[in-house]
């Protein structure tokens, strides 16, 4: 587990939310734990939006994939010591031009394993120097080591907003 002090603040909630561990056992099982209850979703759930203005469960998953090449991105370019500054993104940009609702659960499922399954080769592939590496992006200073955690606990954090209230 990482230093909370260490994390920006907006990014606490995801790192506590992730768990103690090691990192790489916590993203495998984040993923398996994500794509098991997924799996139980039908058509009409991931449609389903439990307001107008709020994304759907699918909407829901590909913000996840897009979020997740982000970060790793991210501890990519720090991890290989690239010290530019890098931007943020705006999830409320990428969510509707991804169109999602015209995907399927399973074929949304399938790029999450992919994507997943890279920043787990990944992230075995650190050191722990190369994850102790940091660089800024959106304003903010964050270690290679904090972005898996981010990863991990961004995907549990909307796994537990989807159940709480899209399928309760």
């Amino acid at each position: 587990m990482v230093d909370i002090e260490k994390v920006p603040e907006f990014y606490r909630g995801y790192v506590k939310a992730a768990g103690s561990g090691e990192l790489v056992p916590l993203l495998l099982k984040s993923g398996d734990d994500f794509i098991t209850f997924c799996r139980s979703l039908t058509e009409q759930q991931g449609n389903y939006r439990y307001a107008p203005d709020k994304w759907s469960i699918k909407d829901i998953i590909l913000h996840l994939i897009d979020a997740e090449r982000v970060f790793a991105y991210r501890a990519m370019r720090f991890a290989r010591n690239d010290k530019t500054e890098l931007s943020g993104f705006d999830q409320n940009i990428y969510a509707p031009e991804g169109k999602a609702d015209e995907r399927t659960i399973h074929n949304l499922l399938s790029e999450f394993t992919n994507v997943r399954a890279a920043t787990v080769d990944m992230f075995s592939s650190f050191s722990e120097e190369l994850r102790q590496r940091s660089g800024v992006a959106s304003g903010v200073e964050m270690s290679v080591e904090v972005l898996g955690y981010i990863i991990s606990g961004h995907l549990i954090h909307h796994m537990n907003v989807i159940q709480e209230r899209y399928t309760s």
